[in-house]
């Protein structure tokens, strides 16, 4: 049976693609799911935070490949790696445009980041638009949450408008995403921490979604 895969997909820039993607790698991971990424991005942030981790020991590796695809290749790349792992995910270039399509076609679930301000909701509207016309299921999560907040708080609200699935659980903003990415881990490996709450929680929440089909 092939893996599962995930597109994780945002219009705008530094809405936490990469972030979200070694998370949920590293969720997997603890869940004993081997899992497989792809970077289509031509920045290459996921590449080097899996170099980092080869480099520096910081995370188990033994079942975690990294490859890295055109946006036109995505499909044969998918098809090897899903034949041999768990889950498959792939970050993505910040843009909605045809470019982007092959990644969401050969998707079980598209991911869609917004870190917490109006912009990025704004540009979600792209990569929700196009993830329909593929017929694709697609889940809004919030990044770099703020708690307590009233521009968190209006963001949620008009995230319920855009008619698509939004996950319950959010990512924080928290030094410890960033310090983590730059080490080479995800944010749950860490220590014991409120973010490993939330990855796991994250990480069990996209399951059930792919679960359900």
């Amino acid at each position: 049976m092939a893996g599962h895969v995930i597109t994780v997909a945002q219009q705008k820039g530094g809405s936490g693609k990469t972030t979200v993607s070694a998370n949920l790698a590293t969720g997997f991971l603890r869940q004993g799911k081997s899992v497989a990424l792809v970077d289509i991005d031509p920045q290459g942030s996921l590449g080097r935070w899996f170099m980092t981790r080869i480099e520096t020991g910081s995370g188990p590796c033994e079942n975690l490949e990294f490859a890295t695809s055109s946006a036109w290749g995505i499909t044969y790349e998918v098809r090897k790696l899903s034949g041999t792992h768990d889950i498959v995910i792939i970050d993505t270039p910040p843009k909605a445009d045809s470019d982007l399509r092959p990644a969401l076609r050969v998707a079980d679930l598209v991911v869609v980041p917004v870190s917490v301000s109006h912009v990025d909701l704004w540009a979600t509207e792209g990569v929700l638009d196009l993830a329909r016309r593929e017929d694709k299921d697609a889940l809004v999560v919030l990044n770099r949450a703020r708690a307590n907040t009233r521009l968190g708080a209006e963001v949620a609200a008009a995230a319920e408008s855009l008619n698509a699935r939004i996950a319950g659980a959010t990512l924080a903003n928290r030094v410890i995403y960033a310090e983590a990415l730059g080490q080479g881990r995800g944010a749950a490996e860490a220590r014991k921490t409120p973010a490993q709450s939330e990855v796991d929680a994250l990480t069990a929440e996209v399951a059930q979604v792919l679960a359900n089909g």
